[in-house]
């Protein structure tokens, strides 16, 4: 029996213009949450800012989110969060954004947790939605965590990615104006867009795969294909950039709900193990674990119905050749140039894929040495 399907909070707003809705909510104090500098350059973090206000609520700005969130952050943040007591936690943001302000989230409810594992184990979940509702404004076209239960919180002490995901992390509100995302420079907007299109593939070939998710991710899959390049060679073409928000948050609704596939498990790995960017990981592995799924004749039959939704026979080559336009290497050996340090590492990656939990929604189930080929050929190419 299928699990059941949750598409997104209580609000969804997307399209030009659509920030404005922050003056239609409730609220008394929101914590907004920002990763780097980009959102205050470009004037975005001051009208969200300035629309709170508008409704009479106090604003407090927690700053420096690093990329690949760790678990030290979350816990300055929650304590940070428990000091101003908000009823409103806002992520402005990319990935990193929006999975630390989730997580701090957990904290901010229940102050009884002051572990990483704590939370990693907990059963059940524990309830949010209590002290604060969650908003999230994603500044990227990528991660779709504005539409999912999931977070990737990075152990301070061995540097590894946890990934955890449960529907009581799903935003009560998510607001996706593509005016948030126009500065993104090209190789994020290549980057994050290739996540973007990992999360659809691997949602089509889930082996949770259902009618409505499958409608989501091919929508989601074909658009990307098709606008990437624009939004890649021209930031400032605001119609490209909707696009490529809206169907990256097409198709976190669909992965959010039937998971991911290997492709994800070995990207989590290489970002903890050698701090490769978590799409760049995504967009390199990509082309290889299509070949190697397509042992499966229900994925090969998945990946070539796409292929010919997108006008051609072989999804391997289409997904290369959209790699190229866009500046991604073709091998893992471009972005980690010491090869006997990643030689070194390739059992523990393996057996660090191999446990993760996107792996058990692939339709093939590498065993370990299988995991050991797969990094051997994505480096080498």
């Amino acid at each position: 029996m299928m699990r059941p399907m949750k598409l997104a909070g209580s609000e969804l707003m997307f399209g030009e213009g659509c920030l404005e809705y922050i003056k239609s909510v409730s609220c008394k104090k929101a914590f907004i949450v920002i990763g780097g500098k980009s959102m205050e350059r470009s004037g975005i973090l001051a009208k969200v800012e300035e629309y709170f206000h508008e409704i009479g609520a106090q604003t407090t700005v927690f700053k420096g989110v690093e990329p690949d969130p760790c678990f030290s952050t979350v816990k300055k943040g929650a304590d940070k969060m428990k000091e101003f007591q908000p009823d409103m936690i806002v992520a402005l943001g990319g990935g990193s954004a929006m999975d630390a302000a989730k997580t701090m989230w957990v904290y901010y409810e229940h102050p009884e947790l002051t572990t990483l594992e704590e939370v990693l184990t907990a059963k059940p979940f524990p309830k949010l939605h209590e002290k604060a509702r969650f908003m999230c404004i994603p500044s990227t076209s990528g991660t779709a965590s504005e539409v999912s239960r999931s977070v990737v919180i990075s152990d301070d002490a061995t540097g590894m990615k946890h990934g955890l995901g449960n529907m009581e992390m799903m935003p009560d509100i998510a607001i996706c104006d593509p005016e948030v995302t126009a500065t993104m420079p090209p190789h994020i907007t290549a980057e994050t867009g290739m996540d973007a299109l990992t999360h659809a593939i691997e949602a089509l070939a889930s082996n949770r795969a259902n009618y409505l998710s499958d409608i989501l991710a091919r929508a989601a899959a074909i658009d990307i294909v098709n606008t990437l390049p624009k939004a890649y060679e021209n930031g400032k073409d605001i119609a490209a950039r909707e696009i490529m928000l809206n169907a990256s948050m097409t198709a976190g609704l669909s992965f959010t709900n039937v998971s991911l596939g290997i492709v994800h498990s070995m990207a989590h790995t290489l970002g903890g193990f050698f701090h490769v960017s978590h799409g760049l990981g995504d967009a390199i592995i990509l082309p290889y674990i299509i070949d190697f799924n397509s042992g499966n004749p229900q994925a090969k039959a998945v990946y070539d119905r796409l292929a010919a939704d997108l006008g051609g026979t072989n999804l391997t080559e289409i997904v290369r050749i959209l790699n190229k336009k866009i500046g991604i290497p073709s091998c893992v050996k471009e972005a980690i140039k010491d090869e006997a340090a990643y030689a070194s590492k390739i059992e523990e990656m393996a057996a660090s894929a191999k446990a993760d939990g996107c792996t058990k929604t692939n339709p093939i189930i590498p065993t370990i040495p299988q995991f050991v080929e797969l990094f051997k050929k994505v480096y080498q190419g």
